[in-house]
């Protein structure tokens, strides 16, 4: 009967919901800006602390972390929510429909900057909770939130966050809801997520810039320089050609492979919506490219002139950034000292700069819990939810895996086409009220997991 409770205060507080959660979408929160940063950790901490939640700021070396708990007993099973409530910056804003920053709902969707990462999946957690307690008349298990403020700023002080409070953190498991749900609709697991390296290239010619034809041939272009240096650093196939790049990868267990034989694959309905109509490849290759395998990627390049019309130089400098995401068991750090030695071999006048890292993380599909977890979100979806072995994206898990030492999973809210990071920002609403929806079947398969074990 309290699972008919449940879903009956989800349709009679949609409207009371869906305003929490603008209030929230409303305050401008920039990490890479520190736009409304402090703002928005208090508006969260006052608004946790309406719902019943112990809640206090605590500051890092950047911003601070919004950290609650709800403990029943200090021995009781224990699970840790994990979001943020920091977003991306809306440029270009010429782009949206309707301002980022003032939460509109149009064709069944909210639209605003941090409406699917990761505010409306933070707050569907939290409502849930509250949803939860009022139709149960309380939690089976203990409770803690951590809601950080850099997650789109790297993470940077997450790591020394976690290693400095392990005591206050410990939790049987981890539950984050970010990301974006499978392109089939079903509802999605994920084990673990890719890590990144993040690197800069500078290469200098001339102190300035110079006439291309009263100097062509004379001066050494720095594009050309970068581009050389490219080509010794991946082949035409797409092989990583530095030394050592490919050691320490976890090869996939058989079942991570069959988990990903599983998965539904339409390639023109995803190449639809990721604006790439001419992807072909077959299922089985598009989801090891994306979970198992480290990317190579560039970013951004930067050089000389490209506005309208031709100015005809040979630049004076060329920047190269790439963000190359890795999978289990390669260190960042390892793979940019081999991208800094490859460097130094080939192109030593070119200047090598660390811009930041992830670790990648993943848990087994093998833990009882990952099951309790996996039968908990069928039961709130009425579906059988799909199992990933790792997100092609990066995200702090491995704070939890590695740091904490606690199994971790990944269930998103957001719908596949939220255009998070991307202008017109949305989730959709049956995907952020079926959020709420899960979190209490969660808690609940929790707590009779707990007095089972």
């Amino acid at each position: 009967m309290s699972f008919d409770k449940m879903e009956e205060l989800i349709q009679t507080r949609k409207e009371a919901y869906l305003e929490q959660l603008f209030v929230l979408l409303r305050q401008k929160s920039i990490s890479t800006q520190n736009l409304g940063i402090y703002e928005c950790a208090e508006l969260l901490k006052g608004m946790m602390e309406e719902l019943g939640i112990n809640t206090r700021l605590i500051e890092t070396k950047g911003h601070p972390v919004v950290y609650g708990e709800m403990i029943n007993h200090e021995n009781a099973f224990t699970l840790l929510l994990y979001g943020h409530y920091d977003v991306q910056p809306p440029e270009p804003l010429e782009d949206w429909v309707s301002p980022p920053f003032e939460p509109t709902i149009r064709e069944g969707r909210i639209f605003a900057r941090g409406a699917g990462d990761n505010k409306g999946q933070l707050m569907a957690q939290l409502l849930g909770i509250k949803t939860y307690i009022d139709a149960f008349g309380d939690l089976p298990v203990n409770v803690k939130f951590v809601f950080e403020g850099e997650e789109e700023n790297g993470s940077v002080n997450l790591p020394a966050f976690v290693e400095e409070n392990k005591e206050l953190l410990k939790a049987d498991v981890v539950f984050t809801a970010d990301g974006s749900s499978h392109n089939s609709g079903s509802p999605l697991i994920l084990l673990g997520v890719r890590g990144m390296v993040a690197i800069e290239l500078n290469a200098k010619g001339s102190d300035w810039d110079n006439h291309s034809g009263n100097t062509g041939n004379i001066l050494p272009n720095p594009v050309w320089k970068l581009i050389d240096l490219l080509q010794t650093m991946r082949d035409r196939d797409g092989k990583v050609l530095i030394k050592g790049f490919y050691d320490h990868i976890r090869k996939p267990s058989e079942q991570e492979k069959e988990l990903l034989r599983s998965l539904p694959y339409d390639a023109e309905n995803i190449g639809e919506k990721i604006g790439y109509p001419s992807l072909t490849m077959d299922g089985e290759t598009y989801y090891r490219k994306l979970t198992m395998e480290p990317t190579f990627n560039i970013c951004g390049m930067e050089s000389g002139y490209a506005g309208e019309g031709i100015k005809t130089i040979i630049p004076s400098t060329a920047t190269l950034k790439m963000d190359i995401r890795l999978v289990v068991d390669q260190d960042p750090i390892d793979i940019f000292n081999k991208v800094y030695q490859h460097v130094e071999e080939h192109a030593p006048e070119v200047e090598v700069k660390f811009l930041g890292s992830m670790h990648p993380s993943r848990t087994s599909a093998d833990l009882d819990i990952v099951k309790v977890v996996t039968e908990a979100v069928h039961q709130a979806y009425q579906k059988e939810p799909l199992i990933q072995p790792s997100l092609g994206g990066s995200l702090p898990d491995y704070v939890w895996t590695k740091i904490l030492g606690a199994p971790s999973i990944i269930v998103p809210y957001a719908n596949f086409d939220q255009r998070n990071h991307s202008p017109n920002e949305n989730i959709e609403l049956d995907y952020f009220f079926n959020g709420i929806k899960s979190i209490c079947h969660v808690i609940h398969s929790l707590g009779e997991f707990s007095k089972n074990s």
